[in-house]
């Protein structure tokens, strides 16, 4: 019996035969091949666990081309791309945010590093959000939100963030570190060490964490030490040029700039963009007498850190030296007439004032250089108005401004310390002790250090400064503020031998020519019963400055001290009363010399 197609039949048939010819043209995508990309895909994430971009981009590349989805490359391509500096093609692979369930977390938190290196810190932290709902558990994750916390300001909450991610996973190398680095701005040098060494046990190649321990033994004056690190550092991978660079720091410092120079040149221009190199290197060319090499790099410098106290100085310094007196003027007028104004920066801007004919305004300066070092309000970039508000004698509006932004970055260390600024200015020590103490529990920076200092002094609180003076000092030695304040300490307590010990360390570290460094030393030999040396600091502190009335002072104490000199001393005691007025020690100089010598009998 012959059966009839039903209408249409035979045109179904057609189409599934086609179909069917069509599907056997194509490749087959066998489970062997979706296991291969996928071993790809954990290859690249391993590459990308040794920091190495370029071999995860290629093998990346491969598992697309054996047939991986875009979704399930896209965080790690962004990543390894990231890593080689090729920010724009990085971002074409992350910013759409479309990542597979098990590469969000690294996506966003790709995006986030891209974000922050571009400056969007906001756009950088929806994206540590958005890695946070997908991988809520992870401490590498949490470390890098600590550390945006911190480049935002909220110092407290990436502190927080980084014992969160410690409680995590406490042999996190990452966290490890980053609590070190902690560690080292809450409470000093010597305090940090041992986190370093315990994330160095987890990961004894780490080149990050081996480049913390080696700066943080270098700025402990433990060069041999730091030294067998670099050179770990450089068998560990040569064309990393951190340890090169510490070893030219490290050279620099020993005064053989030669050799600072070499250690640079095999950095092979690698860091050159880097803060700390080029600081390293304007110090280099301003010591080798290349004054306007040295102003080039020092300006670079402040492009990228407006505020760094180390580079105006450097550059006040190489402008004088060149001649440019008044691009020096125009360059720095404005900081000189800060509260925070360096002693050296203010003679030095007097001076190219001289040099222009216009004495008077080098007098005023001159004047402030003499002044005492501690201001009750330090200057900073944040908080210039509100420095300047405490400047007019605006306290009432200085405070209102202060509190509120203090309530609204209640972690921020910067508003924490203006507002103890505020109250010390308004007379409320115990107030600002309060602040600053705070600010200081996440990071007790040399200039928060010398303002805790002064409103203790003002509160009474005398034994506390000095232990807190000497627990700093003894946490930071290379501080030279911290062993000013603990020779000022010693010399207040009659340890004039201690006194004249860490005064003459720091005129052999770089202060030889500070004309109220040597004052100072000068009038610790003195009564250490050293008069000689004491003569010689003097006369070597009135000579480099003889317009400062502190050191017309010492010199002039040293000689009353003298029978044979009475006379230069009355002339020298005379000339500091009459540019720095008087005080009880003046006035007992003065007095020695005036009583008439007793008669013999």
């Amino acid at each position: 019996m012959t059966c009839k197609p039903e209408p249409g039949s035979t045109i179904k048939t057609l189409t599934a035969i086609a179909a069917a010819l069509t599907l056997s043209l194509m490749p087959v995508r066998a489970a062997g091949d979706v296991a291969a990309y996928r071993d790809l895909v954990a290859r690249a994430r391993q590459d990308l666990g040794r920091g190495d971009g370029i071999a995860a981009e290629v093998r990346l590349k491969q598992a697309q081309a054996g047939g991986a989805p875009r979704a399930a490359i896209a965080a790690l391509m962004g990543d390894a791309l990231l890593r080689q500096g090729q920010q724009g093609k990085a971002r074409g692979w992350l910013a759409a945010g479309e990542f597979t369930k098990d590469t969000a977390g690294e996506g966003f938190r790709a995006l986030a590093r891209l974000e922050r290196g571009d400056g969007n810190l906001r756009a950088a932290g929806s994206a540590l959000d958005r890695a946070i709902a997908a991988t809520p558990k992870d401490a590498g994750l949490w470390v890098e939100v600590g550390e945006l916390r911190y480049a935002g300001g909220e110092h407290v909450k990436a502190l927080e963030a980084a014992e969160y991610a410690l409680g995590l996973d406490p042999a996190n190398v990452r966290a490890l570190a980053f609590r070190g680095q902690f560690v080292r701005d809450q409470f000093g040098l010597a305090a940090a060490l041992p986190w370093f060494e315990r994330a160095l046990e987890v990961s004894p190649d780490d080149m990050a964490v081996l480049g913390e321990y080696a700066a943080t033994l270098g700025e402990l004056g433990r060069a041999h030490d730091m030294l067998k690190v670099t050179r770990r550092m450089i068998g560990i991978d040569q064309r990393d040029g951190r340890a090169f660079y510490l070893q030219a720091v490290l050279a620099a410092r020993a005064g053989k700039g030669d050799l600072a120079r070499r250690l640079i040149a095999r950095t092979k221009g690698r860091l050159d963009s880097q803060p700390g190199m080029l600081l390293l290197q304007g110090a280099l060319e301003l010591e080798a007498g290349n004054y306007r090499i040295a102003t080039g790099r020092l300006e670079n410098l402040l492009k990228l850190q407006p505020a760094n106290l180390k580079a105006q100085t450097l550059l006040a310094r190489a402008l004088y030296l060149d001649g440019e007196f008044k691009q020096l003027v125009q360059r720095f007028a404005g900081v000189a007439g800060s509260a925070g104004a360096t002693p050296y920066l203010l003679t030095v801007v007097a001076r190219a004032h001289e040099a222009l004919g216009q004495r008077d305004l080098a007098a005023r300066l001159l004047d402030r250089a003499a002044a005492p070092d501690l201001p009750l309000v330090t200057a900073v970039a944040e908080g210039a108005e509100l420095g300047g508000l405490i400047g007019a004698g605006q306290i009432g509006q200085a405070r209102a401004m202060a509190e509120r932004n203090r309530a609204a970055w209640p972690g921020s260390v910067v508003f924490q310390s203006l507002a103890g600024d505020v109250q010390l200015a308004s007379g409320n020590a115990v107030g600002a002790i309060e602040r600053y103490k705070f600010a200081g529990s996440a990071m007790l920076s040399e200039s928060l250090l010398l303002r805790l200092i002064v409103a203790m002094e003002q509160a009474g609180q005398k034994a506390e400064a000095a232990a807190l003076v000497e627990g700093y000092f003894s946490q930071n030695p290379s501080s030279r503020p911290a062993a000013r304040l603990a020779a000022s300490m010693a010399a207040a307590q009659q340890d004039w031998p201690r006194a004249v010990l860490i005064l003459e360390y720091l005129g052999k570290s770089g202060s030889d020519r500070d004309p109220r460094l040597l004052a100072e030393l000068a009038m610790a030999q003195l009564r250490s019963g050293d008069g000689t040396s004491a003569e010689a600091s003097a006369s070597r502190a009135y000579a480099l400055q003889p317009a400062s009335a502190i050191a017309a002072q010492a010199w002039g104490t040293v000689l009353a001290e003298n029978p044979k000199r009475q006379t230069a001393a009355l002339a020298l005691l005379k000339t500091a009363r009459a540019m720095g007025g008087d005080n009880p020690l003046l006035a007992a100089s003065l007095a020695r010399i005036s009583a008439p010598a007793p008669v013999r009998q």
